[in-house]
């Protein structure tokens, strides 16, 4: 019989992140500063994980405060009415295949995975170490806001890339 480990997301050494495409010519970074997660394993190889993550849509930070609230308002993640941006899925390999839900609209999301390894810090703590990245649409999770330049291009980018740099740390 093999038993399950818990690990949990530690927010000190772990980020996330997204990128969209702004004019078409340059990229803006997104960072979401509050947010939890876990995963429940059988194998040191963390294959067939079950993993939960949530994100405070208010911690939304792109450097930016007006940019911020445009992103927390109606026209995109509306933090009010939704306050959370949440992930429950499986790892397979390097794939991690689950629910993201944003505004209440759920889709099945696919997303790359690089498993860094496992090691113990300097109090006695093992901790494991993951690269995640995926596409998302952002129209398919209902953030429609667009606009138009004088010559025709799109002000931001439907495609959005999701970047997790994450530490969890065994329980």
């Amino acid at each position: 019989m093999s038993t399950t480990a818990k690990w949990v997301i530690d927010p000190t050494h772990s980020e996330v992140s997204f990128k969209v495409k702004h004019l078409v010519i340059s990229t803006v970074t997104g960072y979401f500063r509050k947010f939890e997660g876990a995963a429940e394993t059988t194998s040191d190889d963390f294959n067939g994980a079950k993993v939960s993550f949530s994100a405070d849509i208010d911690s939304i930070d792109t450097n930016q405060s007006d940019r911020d609230g445009h992103l927390k308002s109606d026209d995109f993640f509306n933090a009010e009415k939704f306050p959370k941006m949440t992930f429950s899925g499986v790892l397979e390999g390097s794939t991690l295949k689950g629910d993201l839900t944003i505004r209440d609209i759920t889709k099945t999301v696919t997303m790359d995975v690089d498993f860094g390894g496992v090691a113990t810090d300097p109090y006695g703590n093992t901790k494991a170490g993951f690269e995640i990245e995926g596409k998302i649409s952002r129209k398919e999770f209902g953030l429609m806001w667009n606009a138009v330049t004088e010559a025709g291009s799109v002000v931001v980018s439907d495609q959005v890339r999701i970047l997790l740099s994450v530490q969890l740390v065994k329980q």
